[in-house]
């Protein structure tokens, strides 16, 4: 199986975290799906595209031997035009075409004449640009609280209400709209896309409290200690961080390189250290 995943287009960067092409092999591939705060497109070349809701909880997929899939994966607030707010479709998968009906056809029958998954992957793209370009329905005031959010900031959910001009209620309302899940919820699965941010980049612990290794990164990302850590990876992701991380603090055990995806959460942790 192979796994390459990339930055998406410029014109895209301020609503999809990254893009990716995976191959199976010759069995079928068993994916944990894990939260991160946005929805995904999942396009296997030849079948039927899907929508991968907001997820507050690991889900498992079979994915056939050869199949060859483009995935995009979006920034939380920024889905791509819905019939529906996202709160409506929390960990589902949808079919893409019951969502947007012939438009969805269409874009299957123009990928499935793609030289490569690269050219179908660029189309997809162009596709996604042309119908954000179209609708603008960003939610400007629920994308500066995702900001707010994001690890390595010291922010109560009452306050970023206070700093946005909304109520509390105001705020979870609107997230619950375009994010799907709660201020808090998004918060917490942030947290833990940042220390998957920092192990898989190497980062080097900080040491504090006289500890180090997976301890010590779960203290830089925000946690109080190992042990809330491991029940905030058991919560999101159905196994402990051992078990998620192969034993190493490097890579993720499925073997894939993330770069691409977490790069919003090193940027924002150099910035933070700085």
């Amino acid at each position: 199986m192979s796994y390459v995943e990339q930055l998406p287009v410029p014109g895209l960067a301020g609503v999809v975290r990254t893009v990716w092409i995976q191959r199976t092999g010759a069995t079928d591939h068993v994916h944990r799906h894990l939260p991160t705060g946005g929805v995904e497109i999942h396009f296997p070349l030849g079948g039927r595209p899907r929508l991968l809701g907001p997820l507050t909880g690991p889900t498992i997929e079979v994915i056939p031997a050869h199949t060859t899939l483009v995935g995009v994966r979006f920034h939380p607030g920024t889905a791509p035009p819905l019939p529906a707010v996202l709160d409506e479709l929390i960990d589902q998968h949808l079919s893409l075409n019951d969502l947007w009906g012939h438009t969805a056809d269409r874009l299957v029958e123009a990928m499935a004449k793609s030289a490569t998954p690269e050219l179908a992957l660029r189309y997809l793209q162009a596709h996604l640009l042309r119908e954000f370009r179209r609708t603008a329905r960003v939610d400007s005031l629920v994308q500066e609280a995702v900001l707010a959010l994001m690890p390595w900031r010291s922010t109560s959910i009452d306050g970023l209400a206070s700093e946005l001009a909304l109520s509390p209620s105001q705020l979870r309302r609107r997230c619950l709209q375009a994010v799907g899940t709660t201020p808090k919820v998004l918060q917490r699965t942030l947290r833990f896309q940042g220390f998957l941010a920092l192990a898989q980049a190497g980062a080097t612990p900080s040491g504090r409290r006289g500890i180090d290794g997976t301890a010590s990164l779960a203290i830089d990302a925000g946690y109080a200690d190992q042990a809330h850590l491991s029940r905030e990876c058991l919560r999101l992701t159905g196994v402990t961080p051992t078990q998620l991380l192969g034993g190493e603090l490097d890579r993720c055990a499925c073997g894939h390189d993330h770069t691409a995806s977490y790069q919003p959460f090193l940027k924002m942790h150099v910035l933070f250290k700085s």
